[in-house]
């Protein structure tokens, strides 16, 4: 199991948000947290501490030269996720992404598009590339949402759904829409059925709050599974101490 960092970026901000309220144009955002810092300040304290596999995610227009930035301060250290198309794909690599993450693009009108999926895949490498499968339940089936996480796909997330997206992509990120950025708790059926259907490096983001709540998660998931930690955590405003998640997850 291994911590995965993240930048979340808003109006060129690093800000933390609850991510269902975005979208909406007639709900208020709610965001817990704005920084001081700019994206940079945390592309290098990943770096000093040696944390791989970060995510920077663009939540909407004004991001990309924060996005940027973070990029550069850290080489390779991180991925990115928010407007990624086949066509600015590689703009992302060049500038020191070690991944990009999709997930609207490739679900679009509510199905998998295989042929940009393909698309994405030639213009960057499989090797490149994370499928982001952020997720809400419903009739007892867990569905990836797009758009922002306002609208249903028709795509179901069980295994053999996963066993067929994996051909495609280096890594799986997956939020639990439901819970992320409320610090209410994990989705523990979701994070076990996660553990069960995945084979590749997969992280889980949404609700962990606790050195508890992060010793359960690695017990559900049976350590299979790596784990992102927003607003819960003391360098975005809450009250998870941020040393003691490193240490705990190296």
């Amino acid at each position: 199991m291994q911590f995965r960092p993240c930048i979340d970026l808003h109006d060129g901000k690093v800000k933390q948000i609850v991510g269902s309220t975005l979208g909406y144009q007639d709900k208020e955002i709610v965001e817990n947290f704005t920084s001081e810092h700019d994206s940079s300040y945390y592309a290098s304290l990943f770096q000093q501490h040696k944390l791989t596999g970060g995510h920077v995610i663009m939540l909407g227009p004004g991001n990309v030269e924060a996005a940027i930035r973070a990029l550069q301060a850290y080489p390779n250290g991180l991925q990115i996720g928010g407007g990624i198309t086949a066509d600015n794909a590689t703009k992302y690599i060049e500038a020191g992404a070690s991944h990009v993450i999709v997930t609207s693009y490739i679900f679009h009108d509510g199905i998998l598009d295989i042929a940009r999926l393909e698309k994405l895949v030639q213009a960057v490498g499989k090797e490149r590339l994370v499928i982001d499968l952020s997720c809400r339940k419903r009739d007892d089936k867990w569905f990836v949402v797009t758009d922002k996480w306002t609208k249903f796909s028709d795509f179901e997330v069980n295994a053999q759904s996963i066993q067929q997206i994996e051909n495609y992509c280096d890594e799986l990120l997956i939020h639990a829409v439901d819970v992320e950025g409320k610090r209410s708790g994990m989705q523990e059926e979701l994070v076990r059925d996660l553990a069960q259907w995945t084979s590749i490096p997969t992280t889980y983001a949404g609700g962990v709050r606790s050195l508890e709540d992060l010793i359960k998660f690695k017990s559900i998931a049976n350590g299979k599974l790596h784990v992102t930690i927003g607003s819960a955590l003391s360098i975005f405003g809450g009250d998870l101490d941020f040393q003691k998640v490193v240490t705990y997850c190296k």
